[in-house]
């Protein structure tokens, strides 16, 4: 019986971090959390590309074009939808999913799924590194160990 894993080693690997710049106090809470994430992990901070997007609708549009260009071995989307009185969030947050999930199952450049969609600011906060960790560090990490084992699957 064979097994295969990834790990988290990130030497010499290249990553792209697209953060929506909308509700950009938890947007940068998470992009500080992944960055963490892949330098304690060996990414060297050379190796890191942050592209900024106006809002999460434009997450699938920009990991797409980086994944279809080449250079980076991973990216994680990053942004935070906050519900509101309105059925927008049901529209954005479900079309950025449903975007990010087909591009990552198109299996070329693995993409880490760091976009939060919460019903108040104060969930927002708690996951972007207050008492539920830092799902941008979460995000980043999963990223990383899918991009070593992409590489061992052939």
């Amino acid at each position: 019986m064979q097994e295969v894993e990834g790990h988290l080693d990130g030497s010499g690997r290249r990553f792209a971090l697209v953060l929506s710049r909308f509700n950009d106090l938890v947007g940068e809470r998470l992009l500080a959390g992944a960055i963490d994430c892949l330098v304690r992990h060996g990414v060297s901070r050379d190796d890191l590309i942050i592209v900024r997007v106006p809002g999460a609708w434009e997450l699938p549009a920009a990991c797409a074009r980086l994944s279809g260009a080449g250079g980076v071995d991973g990216i994680v989307a990053l942004g935070c939808v906050i519900r509101g009185a309105t059925p927008h969030f049901d529209f954005v947050a479900g079309e950025a999913a449903a975007g990010l999930g087909a591009l990552n199952r198109a299996g070329g450049v693995p993409v880490g799924f760091g976009l939060l969609t919460t019903d108040t600011l104060e969930q927002a906060l708690e996951r972007a590194g207050s008492k539920a960790g830092n799902k941008g560090w979460d995000a980043a990490q999963a990223t990383l160990e899918m991009v070593n084992l992409f590489e061992r699957v052939p």
